[in-house]
């Protein structure tokens, strides 16, 4: 599966996460990836986006490297005809470019669709806007996570509006464009034409509000912050301290899981109280029921507890850091760890599906 795109070639003209992630989930599949860096600004930003404690004279990043695996990079000035010209010689044997340009930057720079379907008419071009084709503002995902609902429902009450700590809108934007490209591809298998596909994080922001989107659209619910709970189900996201000092979360989604969770730890009056028997009952009452459950947990040990959920078909995980969830051997095996260019990367794979 990992040479399913040997014959394909793909330019990227793109630069910090989400476009570099398109290319990357192309370049695990086997396909050439040509990344080119602005040498104006001493390549893709993200080579300086470094952690304290990285290395301040290497020439790359832990960031930089999450998204840019298996690629081969030249850095080029597009301002200069000479190298502009360097790039439409690749294209002509190109199958995809990717880019994440601002509006206008394209044609400015000569790197636009309608430019390089002229040298190479079955061209397939992907596109990374922020805001949209018609709007020049500079998107980073902070901003768009503020601007499309995201910022204001993570938290807490107490916290305020929190960020999520990772840049989710890129990666929902990547996922879009990823899905318009194959798309596309399908689209030049059966027609022989080329595509320009284009996404906007703004978009894919406002499509991945989902379920929060229609609470609004179809009931007139605005979300409002309220850490890890859900506004629909209960027990759901709140968060148990077991005797051990760990973290369990549960995701109880209807009323046989409740009773089944209620005999395991020993609450079976729980689960027959008229306030709890129904899932409308205990999102009334969340607060009730989760001073009722907690006692039972705090006498409980977190992986024999666990177990036995998980053995009962229970939603239910212990919260884990970073750091423990590498200890996984599942997790393990989404790494790549080599790369044949020679930079030492330990990076998860983006490509993690299967197919039979």
């Amino acid at each position: 599966m990992n040479t399913f795109f040997k014959d394909l070639k793909i330019i990227e003209l793109a630069n910090v996460l989400a476009g570099p992630a398109v290319g990357m989930f192309f370049s695990e599949l086997g396909a050439e990836v040509i990344k080119v860096e602005n040498k104006l600004t001493s390549g893709d930003v993200t080579r300086s986006w470094k952690l304290a404690d990285e290395d301040p004279a290497s020439s790359s990043s832990a960031y930089y490297a999450s998204v840019n695996y298996n690629k081969k990079s030249i850095i080029l000035d597009l301002t200069l005809e000479s190298e502009k010209k360097k790039i439409y010689e690749l294209v002509k044997t190109a199958d995809i470019v990717i880019t994440n340009y601002k509006p206008g930057d394209d044609i400015k720079l000569g790197m636009d669709y309608d430019t390089l379907k002229k040298i190479k008419t079955d061209i397939i071009y992907a596109s990374i806007t922020g805001f949209g084709d018609q709007m020049k503002r500079t998107a980073y995902d902070l901003i768009l996570q503020a601007e499309t609902g995201f910022m204001f429902m993570n938290g807490t009450k107490e916290s305020g509006p929190v960020k999520m700590p990772v840049a989710l809108i890129d990666i929902l934007a990547a996922h879009q464009l990823k899905e318009g490209i194959l798309v596309a591809f399908i689209k030049r298998l059966k027609t022989g034409n080329g595509s320009k596909v284009s996404v906007s994080l703004y978009d894919s922001a406002i499509a991945s509000l989902a379920n929060q989107a229609s609470n609004w659209l179809m009931t007139g619910h605005d979300p409002q912050r309220n850490g890890s709970l859900h506004p629909n189900i209960a027990p759901y996201g709140e968060i148990f301290i077991t005797a051990d000092h760990k973290q369990i979360v549960l995701a109880i989604g209807n009323n046989k899981q409740f009773k089944l969770l209620c005999e395991i730890i020993g609450g079976c009056e729980i689960a027959s109280d008229p306030k709890f028997t129904t899932n409308t009952e205990r999102v009334k009452h969340r607060e009730e029921l989760y001073n009722h459950i907690q006692p039972f947990f705090s006498k409980l040990n977190s992986h024999k507890i666990i177990n036995e959920l998980i053995a009962s078909d229970i939603p239910a995980g212990i919260i884990r850091s970073v750091k423990e969830v590498f200890n996984d051997e599942q997790a393990k095996s989404l790494i790549n760890s080599e790369n044949p260019d020679g930079i030492k990367t330990h990076v998860v794979k983006t490509a993690v599906f299967k197919i039979r």
